[in-house]
């Protein structure tokens, strides 16, 4: 009946007894060490996908704020109540390092330009006839902006020479002004960057001048005061100086600086890419998860199994040696 039942000889008494050849508690352990790593592996997937992005799809990225800037910019250049009579001018000051500086004259953006390396800032702005209040105030790389600077009250006397081309009858005829809403302007290299200027007063025509900062210039003939986009590519990263100079029929003469960060270019990640290695991730979870589940589940039924084949056997022992009608004594 038992001639199939696996035996040895034991070692001590000298009898036979069923060989138990499956240590259960160091496969209980393997199984739990496998699971607890494919549990790790499973959270590091879905924390990069969260969950895999679909087919022809790309993750994004974004930006937490961070606290804006504490401490201001100061003008220490030029000084206080101080008159010129020619213009532009030079603005100079201390700022926090790693910030970009926006100058305003009577709040009137008037140009803006990095934070140097020792803290400090300087930049040539066009004024107003007579009265100008000068400010000064940081923003960070989130364009958030800092407190602002305390104001310098500086005056630009314009002389007879340079009014007496203004005809008391032409209305048209005031102070020849460029604007911008650009406090910086940033993209990649091989990327289009638009300005847009804005020109303001004077008398038509007009003339821009726009040097980008890299050894390259461009002439924009402009027949009214109107908006438009200035337009060039950096093939290389940095920060530029974008100088723009606008002249009138009266030869009257405008002055803006607008700095240009250029980012270092990105690596291409195709949204082809990313699904494949989404995908990829996915199968692999999907193969490991089953057959992980397979192999417990087979320690289990062979654990219980062997259990049962046990206690049938522990049952026909007691029968063979205690024929029915007769009770063991316990």
């Amino acid at each position: 009946m038992y001639a199939k039942l696996k035996i040895s000889h034991h070692k001590h008494s000298g009898h036979l007894r069923p060989h138990e050849h499956t240590s259960y508690f160091l496969l209980a352990l393997l199984v739990l060490i496998v699971g607890v790593i494919l549990a790790i592996y499973s959270v590091s997937i879905f924390a990069a996908g969260n969950p895999p992005p679909e087919s022809s799809s790309i993750g994004l990225t974004g930006t937490v704020p961070t606290v804006p800037p504490k401490v201001a910019a100061t003008i220490t250049v030029p000084s206080n109540q101080q008159h010129f009579s020619t213009s532009p001018v030079t603005v100079s000051g201390s700022c926090p390092s790693g910030t970009l500086i926006e100058v305003y004259k009577n709040n009137i953006f008037a140009g803006s330009t990095p934070c140097n390396s020792n803290d400090s800032y300087s930049l040539n702005i066009d004024l107003l006839y007579g009265q100008n209040s000068l400010t000064a105030q940081v923003y960070d790389v989130l364009n958030q902006a800092g407190p602002l600077s305390t104001t310098d009250t500086v005056f630009y006397d314009a002389t007879a020479i340079q009014t007496a081309s203004l005809g008391l009858l032409n209305f048209s005829g005031t102070q020849l002004l460029i604007e911008t809403d650009a406090v910086y302007r940033g993209t990649f290299p091989g990327q289009l960057l638009n300005v847009p200027i804005s020109v303001i007063g004077g008398i038509a025509p007009y003339a821009v001048n726009v040097d980008w900062g890299d050894s390259s210039n461009k002439i924009i003939p402009v027949s009214n005061n109107s908006v438009f986009n200035a337009s060039h590519i950096y093939q290389s990263p940095g920060t530029y100086k974008i100088t723009i100079q606008a002249s009138d029929s009266q030869q009257q003469l405008a002055f803006i600086t607008v700095a240009a960060i250029i980012n270092g270019k990105t690596s291409a990640i195709t949204a082809v890419n990313v699904s494949i290695v989404s995908k990829s991730s996915l199968n692999k979870l999907l193969v490991l998860w089953p057959l992980y589940a397979i192999t417990a589940t087979l320690i289990v039924s062979f654990w219980v199994g062997e259990k049962r084949e046990k206690h049938i056997m522990d049952t026909a022992n007691i029968q063979q040696k205690y024929p029915i009608g007769i009770t063991p004594h316990i």
